[in-house]
This record gives structure tokens, C-alpha cells and sequence, in this order.
């Protein structure tokens, strides 16, 4: 299963090298304030409730780097919600040729065109999980310990017990002869597992905010013998790379960089009663701004073989924060660093370390 990660893999370090040399983009995820059900949804794709009537859709997708490449050529919206025992997700893909091959759980799902959920509730970029599912329903779901290029390791004989999903087709599955419209997907994560990876364990209070992403692989391919098949690439015969479309950009082909996710706030209001505002917390950008020393040290490391004892070498220019002054301290050795800096109050202290890591205390 992991030689199968492998296409995924090669990036691991391109944030290292793309960031480090002054392309990182600035933080701006997406966000979403998720409010709660009148009553509980019925899992079966098609969105027929009052309660998804009256939840708002995200922005629409836009390419995995950002403004860097082209719009997408279909678009891809996503709803959410939630109560007591479900975080509900549901997502429209208008797609003309809808097709799906995979049919056995936990196949690389992304080899077809699918839908992908990221979710790390906590916001530490450590064990967060990932679910993909394809246009029959074929689900896989993983757990990762940590980003791969901080070493982590996909769990993949760990599953979302109790999950649910449904698939709505406004057209037809696998049949070339007719033009479809889109797909829907409605998903059920139960709170049970969630807070396996959450917070002090537990669901969400109101106004706490998780970090989410969304992702869509679509494949170019045409119809030969009455089939759907990838596109083949003449310059190399293999078929042409799969587009990644997401909700909150991420500046570099990897999905796996939980910093740039989203964020969703959640509601205890339910849904249509009443307008809630999304509160960005004042605290991220410096979590954004100890990020960038991270990069910075995992790309000194790479060209000299260790980590530098000296902040000054790393040539990250101090963030601008508003009535705050970034004073990062560093605790150093050739393989392991602690980097820390000053909460906006004072009142404590965030650290992110060699692993990308990040936690207050």
C-alpha cells in the first residue's frame, strides 16, 4: 500500500525549498462557521433537508498552488454541519463524464477521480485524518501521525467506525452515451472518533475553530471502445497528472501541509436561526511566523547537514503583527530544535520543533 504513496511522496520537501527562498504565500486559509441541525440528516446524497437548504456553500475550488495555475475546469462547492453526534459534510462536483472505477476499501482512491477530507481538530499538524472516496463509494480512510515530510506514517488499518456516506448522481455512472451533470457526496463523521484526535477529546464548543481542507482529484481522459480512460501524455506515454482542485489553497502540489488548511468555526445556533461572525484568532499569525523558521531550518539542514544554533542565519524577515513584537527564542543541536516565541498576551508560549510541531504552554 505505501509504494502506491509514492507519486504523493517525491514533494515531501518541495515547501522546504519553495518557502525558504521568499515564495511562501501569505496566510489567508478559507473559513467556514458550521452551525448546528434542527434535526439529524439522513445519509443518502441528494441534500433534501431544510437544515442543507439553509447552510452555506464555500467558495468555490481553486487550484492546489493558488492563483499560481489556471481555475479549475468544473466546479466543486462544499456545505457543512453538524450536532451532537455528527460532523456532516456534504460536497457538489459538476463533472460531465462521471466514472469510477475502484471498487475494493482502501484502494488509492485518488488513481480515480475522488473527493478528499482533511481534518486536524486540534491544529498541532499531528495526527489528523484523511478520507477519500470515489463516485461508487469506495472509501479510504487513514490516520497520519505527522506530515510525510516530517517523517510521518500513514495508519492505514485505522478507520472512522460508524462513519456514513451517500452518492447522488445527476446523470449516469460510467456510460459514455449520456452527458452528466454532477455528483453529490454526503458524509457523516462521528464525533466518537473524531475526538480520538481532538482537543482535551472532545466534540467542539462554540466558536472553536478546527482546521479543515478539502481536495478533488480529476484526471483528463477521453472514451475509447465505449470506456473512459485516462488520457495519455504522447511525450511520455504515461497518462497526463491528475488536477488537485481544494478549498483552501496550499501554494505547493501537497495536500499535506495541515498549516494552510482551512479553518471552520463551529456554532451551537442552528442553522437559518441567526448569522454568526468568523473571529480570526490574533494568535496565528505568529504561529504562521514561527512556521516560516521551521522551513527555514529544515532547508538549512538540507544544504548543510545540520541545524543552525543562530536565528539570524535562517534570513526570515520578522513578521509585522499588530501590537506585538516577534522575538523567537532557539534551543539547538545538530539534529533537534525548539524554536518558541511570546503568545499576543504574554500569557504563554507557543513552540514548534524539528518535527513541525506546534503547541502552546
Amino acid at each position: 500500500m505505501i509504494s502506491f504513496l509514492l507519486k504523493r511522496l517525491f514533494l515531501l520537501l518541495l515547501p522546504y525549498s519553495l518557502l525558504a527562498q521568499g515564495s511562501s504565500p501569505g496566510f489567508s486559509p478559507e473559513h467556514y462557521i458550521c452551525y448546528q441541525t434542527h434535526t439529524p440528516l439522513q445519509i443518502d446524497g441528494k441534500l433534501s433537508e431544510q437544515d442543507w437548504a439553509n447552510a452555506s456553500w464555500t467558495k468555490e475550488f481553486v487550484d492546489i498552488e493558488g492563483a499560481l495555475k489556471p481555475a479549475p475546469r468544473f466546479k466543486t462547492q462544499v456545505k457543512m454541519l453538524w450536532d451532537q453526534q455528527y460532523f456532516y459534510i456534504a460536497a457538489q462536483l459538476y463533472e460531465p463524464e462521471i466514472w469510477a472505477t475502484l471498487t475494493e476499501r482502501e484502494s488509492v482512491i485518488f488513481h480515480d477521480n475522488d473527493f478528499e477530507v482533511f481534518i486536524d481538530p486540534d491544529g498541532d499538524t499531528h495526527n489528523y485524518l484523511e478520507f477519500e472516496i470515489n463516485a461508487l463509494g469506495t472509501e479510504w480512510d487513514l490516520l497520519l501521525t505527522k506530515p510525510y515530510r516530517d517523517g510521518g506514517k500513514p495508519i492505514n488499518h485505522w478507520n472512522i467506525k460508524g462513519l456514513k456516506a451517500g452518492i447522488h448522481i445527476e446523470g449516469s455512472l460510467n456510460d459514455p452515451a449520456t452527458k452528466d451533470q454532477y455528483w453529490t457526496i454526503e458524509m457523516a463523521f462521528p464525533w466518537d472518533v473524531l475526538q480520538e484526535v481532538a482537543f482535551a477529546n472532545r466534540k467542539p464548543e462554540h466558536g472553536e475553530q478546527w482546521r479543515v481542507n478539502f481536495s478533488r482529484v480529476e484526471w483528463q481522459t477521453e472514451i475509447i471502445n465505449q470506456h473512459h480512460q485516462k488520457k495519455i501524455d504522447p511525450a511520455t506515454s504515461k497518462s497526463y497528472p491528475e488536477d488537485n482542485w481544494v478549498w483552501s489553497p496550499q501554494g505547493v502540489i501537497n495536500m499535506h501541509r495541515p498549516e494552510s488548511w482551512g479553518f471552520v468555526q463551529f456554532s451551537t445556533n442552528k442553522v437559518g436561526n441567526s448569522q454568526d461572525t468568523f473571529i480570526a484568532s490574533d494568535e496565528e499569525p505568529i504561529k504562521w511566523a514561527l512556521r516560516q523558521l521551521y522551513y527555514a531550518q529544515q532547508q538549512w539542514k538540507k544544504k548543510h547537514k545540520r541545524y543552525t544554533t543562530n536565528l539570524s542565519d535562517l534570513k526570515v524577515a520578522p513578521p509585522t503583527i499588530k501590537e506585538y513584537v516577534f522575538e523567537p527564542k532557539l534551543f539547538c543541536t545538530p539534529s533537534l530544535f525548539e524554536i518558541t516565541a511570546k503568545s499576543k498576551k504574554g500569557t504563554f508560549n507557543w513552540h514548534i520543533r524539528q518535527d513541525g510541531l506546534i503547541w502552546k504552554e
